[in-house]
């Protein structure tokens, strides 16, 4: 996929740096928009956003499977603007809970194009998939199966058709990342061992409700290698034959600009080749990015309130953990610029405002001449900040931006502090 940008790939497509020296994401000034909207904010690039949509579907057709459907794991962004703009593209949607679901539902999804997984899913939310016609339900335990049985024999499904499942495997294959983003390993809390998913899809055919569809599987998330998604693959296709194969997601991004992982194209070649080899070239293939269609399509801001030199220097922002805690849940390593003064040297610890001695966005950036007033950008915050943003120090959400051929317009709009107390019960 061709980036049309001057920078690396860790910003949005298209980006660069204007002839003042400033970001530009999506035709916008970045320091413009923090004058404008203030800090922190997540900037999200729309084009890039249909972009890489665009780029999923088109590999997936070369790569020539009859039966493929690109699934938008929504837990990666669920914002409502950003799921409308994958629904507007054909994508279908992966929800994990009940709220995720409501969201795609209320973004245009259309009920059967949605995936609901989870591995402790509720009877309330498995209820309202049902209600709903969801397209898929990913089974993952024991009691799922109970819970189930019980809510289809009590009439829970409304007009009275079969309500399609998938069975998640886990295959004991593991991907290099973090291990608290692995799940494909035989020690996972997600899914079913291999030797149990026979007895799973004997229990589910047994119930006149449910009409078994296939398997699912997901090894892991961040992989910048190819090689475990042909081996699960390989490992799934012990468990027979099925019309669905939902293969999961997992393709890794670039945070930091020396990162190279596979393309787009490459992953679907990959992806789809193995399947076509080990589990039926004319099955129906689910794929399921989320992070590789969002992440590179956002950047955060955030203006420097102080700079602190003792061992290190200590260049101090105005959010933190609580817009960003991948760096603190699991180690994520990003880059840091000043927006209008790129290129720096002065190595800097970028900390939070938050009261943790962990609250650090970059252990070690290197920014030029860094000063309190200065708007720092962080590339790559597409995936998972907004989603796993909180109130920690009673801090507002920041609000979410989309630009576009240099216009700007709110789509999620910063908490106040009245939103803060606004479920309070007297």
């Amino acid at each position: 996929m061709a980036t049309g940008t001057s920078l690396s790939e860790v910003f949005p497509l298209s980006s660069r740096l204007n002839e003042r020296g400033r970001l530009e994401v999506g035709g916008c000034d970045v320091i413009e928009l923090a004058e404008e909207f203030g800090t922190p904010a997540y900037v999200m690039a729309e084009d890039d956003l249909r972009t890489r949509a665009r780029a999923f579907s088109r590999a997936a057709g070369r790569a020539g499977h009859p039966q493929r459907n690109v699934v938008f794991a929504s837990k990666a962004l669920p914002c409502t603007a950003v799921l409308r703009v994958f629904a507007e593209e054909g994508l279908w949607c992966d929800v994990a809970s009940a709220g995720e679901l409501q969201l795609a539902l209320n973004a245009g999804f259309l009920a059967e194009r949605i995936v609901l997984h989870g591995n402790a899913k509720s009877e309330a939310e498995l209820r309202m998939a049902l209600h709903r016609k969801v397209g898929l339900i990913v089974v993952d335990n024991f009691d799922e199966i109970d819970r189930l049985a019980r809510l289809v024999n009590d009439g829970e499904l409304r007009d009275g058709d079969p309500q399609p499942v998938l069975v998640r495997a886990t295959p004991d294959v593991r991907g290099q990342t973090h291990e608290k983003i692995s799940t494909g390993q035989a020690d996972s809390k997600f899914g079913f061992a291999m030797d149990e998913v026979g007895i799973a899809i004997e229990q589910i055919e047994a119930i006149a409700g449910l009409r078994l569809r296939g398997v699912h599987t997901h090894i892991g998330s961040q992989l910048l290698d190819l090689e475990p998604f042909r081996k699960a693959a390989a490992e799934l296709s012990k468990l027979g034959e099925f019309p669905v194969w939902d293969l999961g997601g997992g393709l890794g991004v670039a945070y930091t600009e020396d990162q190279e992982p596979p393309s787009i194209e490459d992953y679907l070649a990959a992806v789809i080749d193995a399947a076509a080899e080990h589990l039926g070239a004319h099955s129906q293939l689910l794929i399921e990015p989320g992070r590789a269609l969002v992440a590179n399509a956002g950047v955060t801001l955030y203006s420097v309130e102080s700079v602190k030199r003792n061992v290190s220097t200590w260049v101090a922002v105005d959010g933190g953990m609580s817009d960003n805690l991948r760096p603190m849940l699991y180690g994520a390593v990003y880059e840091a610029h000043v927006a209008d003064r790129f290129g720096g040297a002065t190595p800097c610890v970028l900390a939070g405002k938050h009261c943790e001695s962990g609250d650090v966005i970059v252990r070690a950036a290197l920014l030029d001449d860094p000063r309190a007033g200065d708007v720092i950008v962080t590339p790559a915050t597409g995936a998972y900040g907004f989603a796993m943003a909180s109130n920690y120090n009673g801090v507002p959400r920041p609000p979410v931006i989309f630009c576009r051929d240099g216009d700007a317009r709110v789509v999620v709009r910063r908490e106040s502090f009245e939103d803060l107390t606004a479920r309070d019960v007297p």
